[in-house]
């Protein structure tokens, strides 16, 4: 990949928005959602990326993947249907924010294992000049450390990354 950034809020400088503007034409957003309550944890980089496209892009996809395996899913399929259901509401209330501010929006949800692998080809698919997700999907103990899912689309992304604190 061509590199990562990490951001402390929306300090987008007037150089560094006109030279976004001349790089970026497609924005994918990446929603690392593991638990509910860590729906909010993602709003942060929800605003980073909404932002960025109201400044410089003319498209922005946003994608969650619901994590499972197969044996969850025989053992627990109302769970799972449960989360896919969070997950698109999530997803819709996301496309109205962006929609809200004129941007075009697409969302992309996904069912499976290694979420990253999904989000890394949505990118690929979609012509993604950069990635945009939070740097922590999880509460708790796992806060301490950068979203896993996140990490792994640093190393595998086919375009630049801009991790948010959240």
């Amino acid at each position: 990949p061509e590199g990562f950034a990490v951001t402390t809020g929306a300090c987008i400088d007037f150089f560094a928005a006109n030279q976004l503007q001349s790089e970026i034409r497609a924005l994918l957003q990446g929603l690392e959602v593991q638990e509910l309550e860590s729906v909010a944890a993602t709003d942060a980089a929800i605003r980073e990326a909404i932002n960025i496209a109201k400044i410089c892009s003319n498209r922005l996809f946003v994608i969650s993947v619901v994590e499972v395996n197969p044996e969850y899913e025989a053992l627990a399929p109302q769970i799972v249907e449960k989360a896919e259901n969070e997950t698109r509401e999530h997803l819709d209330s996301v496309k109205e924010q962006a929609e809200t501010e004129g941007i075009k929006c697409e969302t992309i949800a996904h069912r499976g294992e290694e979420p990253f692998k999904f989000i890394v080809d949505e990118a690929k698919k979609k012509k993604a000049d950069m990635i945009i997700m939070g740097s922590h999907g999880r509460t708790g103990l796992k806060r301490l450390m950068m979203g896993s899912v996140t990490a792994r689309v640093i190393g595998h992304a086919p375009c630049k990354v801009l991790v948010v604190p959240c």
